[in-house]
């Protein structure tokens, strides 16, 4: 059997269940195959699609995050770091608030934990659009939308559905809930863009505020996650888990592996803007950028998630890493036209959110997915501390040096290191897991 599966698959008459095994036919299979009794959003494709959508929304606005740096900063006279300050706070806060989003996801339910989410970033969105102080604009956009992300995002979102569907099409589903919410980060540049021209900055702000609210439905079909799929074999307390996870290397591998790719996007998407109008380009080609980045996200997200399902996860992200290191280096060191630009784009937006779906594979592919949200909450912390730094010292930098060429370098360099640490990562089940078939 291929090393890569999500669990063992053996005949269940043979075992005798044991003092901590819960009885075959005592489970209950919270999937596609008892679900779709219950109504048709109850199927797979509902989770899905659902799921995308919230993810495309939350991580759409964040994409679109650098378009509004510049009438920002010039309305109300603050740097560059100001802005990249309150930016940095929110991706630190997502990251801290994530692994505590996530336990309390896997034990009371994704719904809430949704729900809470988009009113969170609907109300940052809406104070957002009235400071007038950093202060008040790091509380907004950095705390509040912090904790919003981290309920309308990877973390929540992926482990609800890592639980909801089968474990042969789970890299199917994560693949599919990602390229939806590319779709939805595609949308959302070019819609932000245009809420700015009609509304000026803070009433666009007030308009995607607004679309939060009504993305509230969405969380519904999440709303029967809240009791973790029983699995045939040891059982474990939250601490347990936690415990296990903590002291597998692969583990903190992964965090600092996933340290690169919260540098690198985070740089990346808050600063290619200015960064293109600093080389005399206009703002309508930082959009197509990043609109090009994003719906290059759609086919690239999807096909990192069904190529989990078929090869070594840990390979792929070693690969993932080293083509971005290269895709930047060219970007940089190549004369710069709007062509260089659009193939940058591309080829960036491919690998961009496919780190996600395959990192959240290995983790519920070593440690099973009773506990993933809380698990992948604490590999995600390092993809924010990398976040915050990619945003504050691009700021930073480029104030002291009036260039980003030294953050463009290190970025490279972290893509490489990155890759380096993936190949030793022991991806292989822990062995309370091949005693029986764990249920998603």
């Amino acid at each position: 059997m291929n090393g890569n599966q999500d669990a063992f698959l053996i005949d269940l008459s043979r075992i005798r269940p044991e003092k901590n095994q819960v009885p075959p036919e005592n489970m209950s299979n919270k999937t596609e195959s008892s679900d779709t009794a219950n109504g048709w959003y109850r199927q797979p494709w509902v989770f899905v699609v659902a799921g995308g959508l919230i993810m495309g929304l939350a991580l759409g606005i964040r994409h679109a995050t650098g378009i509004f740096q510049v009438p920002i900063t010039m309305d109300n006279a603050w740097t560059r770091e100001v802005f990249g300050f309150s930016i940095a706070i929110q991706n630190l806060i997502w990251g801290l608030a994530q692994p505590f989003t996530g336990m309390l996801a896997d034990r009371f339910g994704s719904m809430r934990v949704i729900v809470a989410g988009l009113v969170f970033y609907a109300v940052g969105l809406a104070l957002m659009s009235i400071a007038t102080t950093p202060l008040a604009f790091t509380l907004t956009a950095g705390l509040c939308i912090g904790i919003a992300l981290s309920g309308t995002s990877f973390g929540v979102i992926y482990g609800a559905l890592s639980r909801m569907v089968r474990p042969e099409r789970r890299s199917w589903a994560l693949g599919l809930a990602g390229a939806v919410g590319g779709f939805g980060q595609f949308a959302m540049v070019p819609l932000a863009q245009g809420l700015i021209n009609l509304l000026s900055w803070s009433g666009a702000l007030v308009a995607l505020a607004v679309v939060c609210a009504m993305f509230l439905p969405l969380a519904l079909p999440f709303r029967e996650s809240a009791s973790p799929a029983p699995v045939l074999g040891v059982d474990q307390t939250m601490r347990e888990a936690l415990t296990e996870a903590f002291q597998h290397r692969g583990f903190w591998l992964l965090n600092l592996g996933f340290l690169a790719c919260g540098f690198q996007l985070a740089f990346i998407a808050s600063h290619l803007p200015a960064y293109l109008q600093d080389k005399g380009m206009s703002g309508n080609v930082a959009v197509a950028g990043l609109a090009i980045i994003a719906l290059s996200n759609v086919a690239g997200t999807y096909c990192c998630g069904v190529l989990g399902g078929l090869f070594r996860r840990k390979y792929l992200l070693s690969g993932i890493y080293l083509v971005r290191s290269l895709v930047m280096a060219l970007f940089v060191l190549m004369p710069l036209t709007t062509w260089s630009l659009y193939l940058f784009c591309a080829a960036m937006g491919f690998i961009w959110l496919g780190t996600v779906p395959l990192t959240n594979g290995i983790v519920s592919q070593v440690f099973g997915v009773k506990y993933i949200t809380t698990l992948f909450g604490f590999v995600f912390f390092g993809h924010q501390v990398g976040a915050f730094f990619g945003v504050w010292l691009g700021g930073y930098m480029f104030d002291v040096t009036k260039s980003y060429d030294l953050i463009w370098f290190i970025g490279i360099a972290l893509g490489v290191i990155a890759a380096a640490l993936h190949f030793p990562i022991n991806d292989q089940e822990m062995p309370r897991l091949k005693f029986g078939y764990q249920l998603p």
